[in-house]
C-alpha cells in the first residue's frame, strides 16, 4: 500500500483548500486513512481521519467545524477539506493508514505519504 498527499497551495486567512490522498492498494474495510501536519519547529500532529467504509470521521479539537475527510472509494482517495484557514493552520500535511477493527484503531499508522506543503498568510 502507497500513499501519496497532493493538493499544496498557499491562501490568504479565511480560504480554502482541498488535500487529495491517493491511497493506492488498500485491502478491505478493516483500514482507516488519516492526515497529520507538522508546522516549523513542531511535533507531527493529528489532524483527521476517516474509516476506508466511511462510517466513521474524527478530527482534531483545532480544526473541528472548519476541516471535513472524506473518501472516494473508487477512485481510493480521501479527501482532507481545509475551511476557514488560519495562518496556525500552516504546516506540511501527510496522510497515512492504519487498521481499523472491530470498532478501533489497532497497531500504528504507517505507509506514510510524502507530504505537502499549505501556507496560509494573514
Amino acid at each position: 500500500v502507497q500513499l501519496q498527499a497532493f493538493g499544496r497551495g498557499s491562501v490568504q486567512a479565511g480560504g480554502s483548500l482541498r488535500l487529495p490522498c491517493v491511497a493506492s492498494g488498500i485491502p478491505s474495510d478493516s483500514y482507516a486513512v488519516g492526515w497529520f501536519r507538522q508546522a516549523p519547529g513542531k511535533e507531527r500532529e493529528f489532524v483527521a481521519a476517516v474509516t476506508w467504509s466511511g462510517s466513521k470521521a474524527y478530527y482534531a479539537e483545532s480544526v473541528k467545524g472548519r476541516f471535513t475527510i472524506s473518501r472516494d472509494n473508487a477512485k481510493s482517495t480521501v479527501y482532507l477539506h481545509l475551511d476557514s484557514l488560519k495562518p496556525e493552520d500552516t504546516a506540511v500535511y501527510y496522510c497515512a493508514k492504519r487498521v481499523f477493527d472491530s470498532g478501533r484503531f489497532v497497531r500504528a499508522w504507517d505507509a506514510w505519504g510524502q507530504g505537502t506543503q499549505v501556507t496560509v498568510s494573514s
